[in-house]
């Protein structure tokens, strides 16, 4: 019972505490910031702040979590056993009560018999009936050893009689105790389940919120990205990014240069166009390579109206041209038509599909570029032609629902579901390595990916003109990077002075230079970096994202998240130089 008390006690602690950091700041609720990035980094401080101090609260208590839980499981188990021996102690109890009866009947026969010796071989009637003194010596003896015998008898069932009813009266006490605590217990253990699960709820919450925000980020680092314009579609297959590493391209500075490298383009769901050519290139057929980029049951038919649009979206501008969804398919340029079969015609099925499920079956128009689907009102012919004609009508559905195809040119060696890149979760799309064997690092990645010869698999993108249209940094300004990142996370509230140096701000405030930054920092206490000697990152191979970077030069070592570095990254390098996706890697030249 002691240890029962003292277990009660820890928990009724625990509970007080955890409702505590749960509670405490149950009213951080964001507004809408609009596109100022001061306001949305203020309110990622904020909730960050709060998720933080919940955490803090929670924290020397949730180590005790599993322990308390084991405890209250070894407890039942303890209860469990106690109720077993309670079943058998009452069990021998009863049948106890039940062999009185039997002891009942010779008790009373032994104090008959004896009221009836004590009677009858009474000292003075032996001394009358005996002949001589011996025999009654031994009549005398005889009398009193039967006495004892009858004696003891009586005394052993009044005392197995007065033990049973004592083991009943506990039996029943010890009932009593286990009632009360089988339901102490059970009440602790839903309140200690309810409290740890609202304390969680919370903190998911509160990083949900901050997700959000994150995501509102994002679309504000959108126009730089914009301005590389990144070709989404695979038909433009001149050129394709920078590729300042194979061959290297001099930047015509000396000394060590960085530059960071991501593998695809921005939009990683659906049908990876470089990735079916692979897969085509491999032997895989077109329902093959359709089912590794998108969860569906099977094909039906359609055959809607499409119009298209001279806008950027859906039912926007005007309607420039209309005609059958085939008809409509024949002009798409999504891919080259020197293609394998198989990869056109998985091609010509999620760009049908895609138009259905987008117009909500043609209830709206859609527009004729990369925003939509890249049209052109003369037909593609060729090829083209036969893969449409041979794949007539058809569109994917997943639980009789046509399937919204998203597809790219190039996805680094991955699919990603709508959901992994802040879309809106839907059970179509999918997560998964896309390539001929297993990726465990750099290398399985470069030799196994089925789009690895796509022209933007691997690119650093972006360039300065002063600098031979390279992506290349300097130490120094890789070292820059590095204290904006360091700063801001320090202090969210400077965000709005560490865009580009080389543009104007676009918070119309003063944007800190290197120097600045340095100052603003040390007033902080924190040290700052000058030079920047070696980074090195780290990726998770089995969803294709970059995990961490981490920096070493004259103002030590210092580890960031891949999400984190690549976003200030993005905010603060110069020119138009870019991350451009979640898995990213650093090549180094000297």
């Amino acid at each position: 019972m002691k240890a029962l008390l003292i277990f009660f006690l820890t928990l009724f602690v625990g509970i007080f505490f955890l409702m505590w950091g749960q509670t405490l700041y149950a009213d951080s609720q964001p507004v809408d910031c609009g596109d100022n990035l001061d306001c949305v980094n203020k309110q990622i401080s904020d909730l960050t702040n709060a998720l933080n101090q919940s955490i803090a609260a929670t924290k020397p208590l949730q180590s005790q979590v599993s322990s308390m839980q084991a405890q209250v499981e070894q407890i039942k188990q303890n209860v469990a056993t106690i109720e077993q021996d309670l079943v058998i102690k009452k069990q021998q109890i009863d049948k106890g009560f039940a062999d009185l009866t039997t002891k009942e009947q010779i008790l009373n026969a032994t104090v008959r018999d004896l009221y009836i010796k004590s009677y009858s071989n009474s000292p003075l009637l032996i001394l009358l009936s005996s002949n001589t003194a011996s025999n009654m010596t031994q009549q005398l003896a005889y009398q009193k050893a039967t006495q004892d015998q009858d004696k003891s008898i009586i005394t052993n069932l009044v005392l197995a009689i007065t033990d049973l009813q004592q083991q009943r009266q506990e039996l029943n006490t010890e009932e009593t105790q286990l009632i009360a605590t089988k339901a102490n217990l059970d009440a602790q253990t839903a309140k200690l389940n309810q409290v740890i699960a609202g304390a969680q709820a919370y903190q998911a919450n509160l990083n949900n919120q901050i997700a959000s925000l994150t995501a509102k980020q994002q679309q504000l680092l959108a126009a730089k990205l914009a301005s590389l314009d990144i070709p989404l579609y695979a038909y433009n297959t001149q050129g394709g990014c920078s590729s300042d590493i194979n061959p290297y391209k001099d930047p015509g500075f000396g000394g060590t240069k960085f530059a960071f490298f991501t593998y695809g383009v921005p939009n990683r769901v659906g049908l990876n166009q470089y990735g079916a050519l692979g897969r085509a290139q491999a032997g895989q057929n077109s329902d093959t390579i359709l089912h590794a980029y998108y969860n569906f049951d099977g094909y039906q038919n359609e055959n809607i109206t499409i119009n298209v649009n001279d806008g950027n979206g859906f039912n926007t501008g005007n309607i420039i041209w209309s005609g059958s969804l085939d008809d409509y398919v024949k002009r798409i340029y999504e891919v080259p038509d020197s293609w394998p079969m198989e990869a056109l015609k998985a091609q010509a099925i999620a760009a049908r599909s895609y138009a259905v499920a987008a117009t909500n079956n043609g209830a709206m128009s859609i527009c004729a570029n990369q925003n939509c689907q890249v049209f052109q009102t003369n037909p593609k012919g060729g090829n083209w032609d036969s893969a449409v004609s041979q794949t007539s009508n058809q569109v994917m559905v997943q639980g009789g629902q046509v399937v919204k195809a998203w597809f790219s040119s190039t996805h680094g060696g991955y699919v990603h579901s709508s959901a992994s890149i802040g879309w809106s979760a839907t059970s179509f799309t999918k997560d998964a390595q896309d390539a001929s064997g297993q990726i465990n690092n750099w290398s399985d990645l470069q030799n196994n990916a089925y789009d690895k010869n796509s022209p933007w698999f691997y690119c650093d993108w972006g360039g300065r003109s002063q600098y031979n249209n390279t992506a290349w940094l300097q130490p120094s300004e890789l070292a820059d990077i590095v204290n904006v990142i360091l700063l801001a996370k320090a202090d969210s509230s400077t965000q709005t002075h560490l865009s580009q140096t080389d543009k104007p701000n676009p918070d119309g405030t003063d944007t800190w230079d290197a120097n600045k930054v340095q100052q603003e920092l040390q007033s902080r206490g924190i040290k700052s970096f000058t030079n920047i000697s070696s980074v090195s990152v780290s990726a998770d191979f089995g969803n294709g994202v970059t995990t961490s970077v981490t920096v070493n030069g004259d103002g030590g070592q210092q580890t960031f998240s891949g999400s984190d570095f690549k976003n200030y990254f993005n905010l603060r390098a110069p020119s138009n130089i870019n991350i451009v996706g979640p898995l990213f890697n650093i090549e180094q030249h000297s």
